[in-house]
């Protein structure tokens, strides 16, 4: 009988503010993240809403939430995004700590693996963090965006000790070393982040991207999001699969339609790019020019005493 294998504490830490005017599943994804995690740092920034009373419904001893205030003269290029992220990182007690963002959410059927993964990157000094495989969510609950525009994998759970931080918009991660900034070295998972960001009612989509978009270009294109409708778009496909127990009343909820068809004699030349794109990489199994802000490292073989 093979030994159990001793994993390390979890902080998991997110940050937030106006969850309920951006529409994000924000109790959900606390939620998926509680089981797994020893404690939950959330930086609440300053918000219009009831965003602190959703917080504190959960009523978890697990759960610290701190007060973080956000510059929103800060518009460039999404940076307040990773400060705050980072302030957050820094709360946690724990060395490994794992980041969700407010519109990600984890399946519960995906902890073993996730826990499996920690106990192969705690055992090895140089891993710095564990990669996920992401499923984005476009316009409803049953289509999914798979082109290349939708990055396929990003790192959420991070080893501390490593100086690692958030970067840029808060999409990704960098550890620092001798004045640069390095792709952390992680190993994959096959645990999934469940990106629910683009399937909310369009109006209140319209919204959250107005709000969000102004941590970029400031309030000046506001009135693009005025008459949000969402975009069929090449690469678009039915979900099969199933949505974490803790989302399926919001998805049992959905009271708008989509229609994601998009006629091959409406494609574009940037869709019949993607489509060559795909085709190659069906025939080689290589995606041409993925974005990969990480260093992926190989994974050892499980020995019979543990990792």
């Amino acid at each position: 009988m093979e030994n159990p294998v001793q994993l390390p504490p979890i902080s998991g830490f997110t940050v937030i503010r106006n969850a309920r005017l951006m529409g994000y599943p924000i109790l959900e994804s606390l939620k998926s993240l509680l089981p797994l995690v020893d404690e939950l740092v959330i930086g609440l920034g300053q918000s219009d809403d009831d965003t602190r009373a959703m917080l504190e419904s959960l009523a978890s001893p697990k759960i610290r939430i701190f007060d973080s205030f956000w510059d929103t003269k800060k518009t460039k290029g999404g940076l307040i995004l990773s400060e705050k992220t980072n302030e957050a990182l820094a709360a946690c007690k724990h060395d490994w700590c794992f980041y969700l963002q407010a519109d990600e959410v984890l399946h519960e059927e995906d902890l073993p693996t996730i826990r499996e993964g920690l106990a192969q990157a705690a055992a090895r000094p140089e891993i710095e963090g564990l990669l996920f495989n992401y499923i984005h969510f476009y316009g409803s609950y049953s289509t999914i965006a798979t082109s290349r525009r939708w990055y396929r994998r990003e790192v959420r759970l991070v080893r501390k000790s490593s100086g690692i931080q958030s970067h840029n918009d808060a999409q990704g991660f960098r550890v620092p070393h001798d004045g640069r900034l390095l792709k952390p070295k992680v190993l994959q998972t096959e645990a999934r982040i469940f990106h629910y960001g683009w399937v909310k009612p369009p109006k209140m989509m319209g919204q959250k991207s107005k709000l969000l978009n102004r941590w970029w270009h400031g309030n000046k294109r506001d009135h693009e999001f005025e008459n949000f409708e969402y975009a069929r778009q090449y690469g678009l496909r039915p979900y099969k699969g199933t949505h974490p127990e803790v989302m399926k009343p919001l998805v049992a909820s959905q009271d708008w339609s989509f229609d994601p068809r998009l006629s091959i004699l409406e494609w574009s030349l940037k869709d019949w790019n993607l489509f060559a794109s795909d085709v190659l990489e069906r025939i080689t199994g290589y995606r041409i020019g993925e974005y990969k802000p990480y260093r992926l490292v190989k994974a050892v073989r499980r020995q019979k005493n543990g990792y």
